[in-house]
């Protein structure tokens, strides 16, 4: 028999950011009590707003199967005596299972091994409803609340005070005592447009009731009314709304019954960077700004109300007021700013910490100007306009505006930079440079800023690990996961032919690192950066073996690894690839065991005396001309490609030709082949690795 589940928590307003997460984990910890007591359901429904997390378990078993218990005993020679009669083992195992000694003998079964005492009995299932309680207080047990209060006189902690609960099954109501409440079947609609007290009829009315009180319980449908209410309001105005998703997301758990509004602020305030206004609307007060076909702002918003309004001109009002006196604020701020240049600035850097045991911010900018200044050369940056960049690229973290909006640094500095009259691609670069600042963003499109990039990245993980706080577990507090993507991204996505264990040292010295200190950082970061590829490749579709064929070559630029890590990539699909790689394997086993850390004599061809071996000297001779060029040119997919037409000759020699020849010259020469041939592959990458699985 099957029955509908509905569980509503009512709450104070929960944290708008977290509420999503909340209810994701509310439904993932129910659904993960109910299997593990083996009850099965079908759809399931999830209800997050301002006021309430709720879900709704369609078809939900309205008892746990009954289940069979087994209870093996010892074996029969062990149970019984040689007259048959029972020993201490099976009065103890009768003991145990309630049973009688008289009963034993009927008690035998085999285990497939042997006959021993066994009992079965059936427990019978219990009522879902008697378990509810239990799974729901667990799963909210569970939920991912940093911190946790309490209210009133109550020892119950959630994220906010609990003010009712509904629980409904199998057209009951359930009265279960959670945080502090006791569920029933009585909900809440909306603060003002409800009725009060509603008493939910079943699941199926639940959603429905809680609609004719003003409340739209379901996240999704909310969402959506929003985003529509919003671009229909922001087109009848004459204009296009920018709906940010983390803002459409906030809005959307800040409201029950949402009702978009325009309002507009002055146009002088567009004079101020219009990332500084879009900052304070959305931040601060939760705005969608609006853009006219030329992707230019406009001097109007789109503000979200929880409410109806009788007079919604006079909420418009109240809003516009309260924009005005952010937006001066801006407007203050970057006048005020513009007065002091950037260059001027740095002073006020020297008694900023970039991190205690690495000195001040301005120290980091003096670091990574000669980085960039190194850098340049590779990016094809003009190396004094790429210094520049450097020494000027953490001003703005002093500004006002900055100091206010933290997200607009960069954003800043580029317009600081022009109204200084700095180089514009200074300016560029000093935006560029926090770039890419997460998965699938851009990377700078400017030489310079593709440079400061670099540098900024670059200097944060040498300093960093130099005083030995690199990331351990899930802790990355310097974001250097990010960093070290970051770098790969920029030196991939814009074709620069790098050297990272050359860029890596120097910003090693800088840190004033030496010796053996210096070759360990820099072998650890560059290690580190580079072990981001397993997960770059592995988002790409690519089996974890292929970049691991190219990892032991211990290269350093990145270019040259994802050419060669794209070539096996186009390798692997080959019908020879599989015969190849298992052939590779062998041959560097064979190599590894016999010649040791030796090198091998230098192949004789007067020493090849079967044809097979014949064969493949020659085909190996003739690849490794070919090779030559294509290698120069980084073309690793054609070398890989002609390699492939070796799996005739290889499987020859090993069918035809005794490597360890009892002739220790023999032996040697064939070691010698072996090892070249080993050597032709590895120029692209250790095939034999794609063998490792197999």
């Amino acid at each position: 028999m099957k029955a509908d589940l509905l569980f509503e928590l009512g709450t104070e307003e929960l944290p708008p950011k977290a509420l999503m997460s909340l209810s994701n984990a509310l439904i993932k910890g129910i659904q993960k009590g109910l299997g593990e007591n083996k009850l099965n359901f079908n759809e399931v429904q999830s209800f997050a707003a301002p006021r309430r997390l709720a879900v709704i378990i369609k078809d939900l078993d309205v008892r746990t199967p009954d289940t069979e218990i087994v209870a093996w005993g010892p074996p029969v020679k062990v149970a019984f005596d040689s007259e048959g009669n029972a020993t201490k083992a099976a009065q103890a195992f009768a003991n145990k299972n309630g049973l009688n000694l008289k009963e034993l003998p009927s008690k035998v079964e085999s285990d497939g091994k042997q006959d021993k005492l066994c009992v079965r009995r059936v427990e019978a299932g219990r009522d879902t409803a008697s378990l509810l309680g239990m799974i729901i207080n667990q799963s909210l047990s569970f939920l991912p609340i940093p911190k946790r209060m309490r209210w009133g006189n109550s020892k119950e902690e959630f994220v906010r005070p609990v003010q009712w609960g509904v629980l409904l099954f199998n057209d009951e109501t359930c009265y279960e005592p959670v945080l502090g409440v006791t569920t029933g079947n009585v909900s809440q609609g909306h603060r003002f447009h409800g009725t009060g007290d509603i008493t939910i009829c079943s699941p199926d009315s639940y959603e429905q009731q809680l609609h004719d009180n003003f409340v739209i319980a379901s996240f999704a449908k909310r969402r959506e009314l929003i985003e529509d209410g919003v671009k229909l309001l922001a087109s009848e105005g004459g204009g296009i709304a920018v709906i940010d998703p983390s803002l459409l997301d906030e809005v959307t758990a800040l409201n029950e019954w949402p009702v978009p509004l325009m309002g507009c602020f002055d146009e002088a305030f567009l004079a101020v960077p219009s990332e500084a206004l879009v900052s304070s609307m959305k931040e601060h007060q939760k705005y969608f700004h609006l853009i006219d076909k030329q992707d230019n702002l406009m001097a109007a918003f789109i503000t979200v109300a929880n409410i109806i309004s009788k007079k919604p001109q006079e909420v418009v009002q109240g809003n516009e007021r309260v924009i005005r006196p952010r937006l001066a604020d801006a407007a203050f701020f970057y006048k005020n700013d513009a007065r002091v240049s950037l260059f001027d600035r740095r002073e006020q850097l020297k008694t900023v910490v970039f991190q205690e045991k690495l000195g001040s911010v301005y120290a980091k900018t003096e670091r990574v100007a000669l980085l960039a200044k190194t850098l340049a050369v590779s990016t094809g940056a003009d190396p004094e306009t790429a210094f520049r960049a450097g020494q000027l690229c953490k001003s703005d973290l002093v500004t006002d505006m900055v100091g206010e909006f933290a997200d607009l640094q960069g954003v800043m500095g580029r317009y600081y930079a022009l109204n200084d009259g700095e180089d514009a691609q200074v300016a560029e670069a000093l935006l560029e440079q926090y770039l890419p600042r997460f998965s699938g963003d851009l990377v700078p499109s400017t030489n310079v800023g593709a440079a400061l990039a670099l540098a900024d990245k670059l200097d944060t993980l040498v300093g960093i690990f130099s005083i030995g706080q690199q990331p351990s577990g899930s802790r990355d507090p310097f974001a250097l996961r990010r960093a070290s993507l970051g770098i790969l991204r920029i030196i991939i996505d814009r074709h620069l032919d790098i050297d990272l264990r050359s860029a890596i040292e120097v910003s090693a010295i800088q840190f004033e690192l030496e010796g053996e200190a210096l070759k360990n950082i820099c072998k650890q970061v560059l290690a580190y950066i580079l072990d981001r590829f397993k997960s770059w490749y592995k988002e790409e579709g690519y089996a974890a073996e292929i970049y691991l064929s190219v990892a032991p070559l211990n290269l350093g630029k990145p270019l040259d690894i994802d050419a060669r890590v794209n070539a096996v990539a186009s390798f692997s699909l080959l019908p020879e690839a599989g015969d190849l790689a298992a052939a590779n394997k062998r041959v560097s086993n064979i190599i590894s065991k016999q010649l040791g850390k030796s090198e091998p004599v230098t192949l004789d061809s007067n020493l090849l005396v079967e044809p097979a071996e014949k064969t493949l000297a020659e085909s190996i001779t003739r690849m490794s001309l070919l090779s030559e060029p294509l290698l120069a040119s980084r073309d690793y997919t054609n070398v890989l490609k002609n390699l492939a037409t070796l799996r005739d000759p290889i499987d020859s020699f090993f069918n035809d030709v005794m490597v360890m020849a009892d002739d220790q010259a023999l032996r040697n020469n064939r070691l010698s082949l072996l090892s070249n041939l080993r050597a032709l592959f590895v120029n692209v990458a250790d095939i034999a690795q794609m063998a490792s699985s197999k």
